[in-house]
């Protein structure tokens, strides 16, 4: 009896050790490699920060952008008015200007306070109504003083994109980031 507890705890401690060493191996890189995807400066409470498109819903935009097109995003619209995971991205679709986020991870980086800081933004398109007023805008406040003073249109789609912010308002940057 003594025997067969030895054979199979030696059998268990085998394939533990084989369990482990799979999983292990299966995520160590045998090589160094790394991503390069294109940078965006968007404006955050009239402050630069850098971010990365990976995924829209929107399959022209995500087609335009060379990201991929994943219709499941616009899934994290609210139908109902109840609390959503999106923040919102104002953007310019004639290219006037660059886009303006609402939040920003402050400080950026794992040790993030900003709970309402979310990487999945809802596209809000802004429309110059008075091109004679056409001026670069750096804040949702400054969105919707020029919505209030008839300047611009705003247009709130169900177009959802993942932007993370890479470098935020206070300069830091995630790990890798150059």
């Amino acid at each position: 009896m003594r025997n067969f507890s030895t054979i199979l705890a030696t059998i268990f401690a085998t394939a533990s050790c084989i369990c482990l060493t799979a999983c292990v191996g299966s995520h160590v890189p045998t090589e160094r490699t790394e991503v390069i995807l294109p940078l965006n400066r968007a404006w955050v409470d009239a402050q630069k920060v850098e971010y990365v498109t990976t995924d829209i819903s929107d399959a022209q935009m995500a087609k335009m952008a060379g990201v991929n097109y994943v219709p499941r995003l616009a899934d994290a619209v609210s139908r109902n008015g109840a609390k959503s995971l999106l923040e919102r991205v104002y953007k310019f679709p004639g290219d006037e200007q660059i886009s303006i986020f609402q939040s920003t991870p402050l400080p950026t980086g794992a040790a993030n306070a900003d709970i309402n800081y979310s990487p999945l933004w809802r596209i809000v398109l802004v429309r110059w109504l008075k091109r004679d007023k056409l001026r670069e805008l750096t804040s949702e406040a400054d969105v919707h003083a020029a919505e209030d003073a008839g300047e611009v249109s705003l247009q709130v789609t169900d177009i959802v994109a993942n932007c993370p912010v890479v470098r935020g308002t206070d300069g830091q940057s995630l790990k890798g980031a150059r």
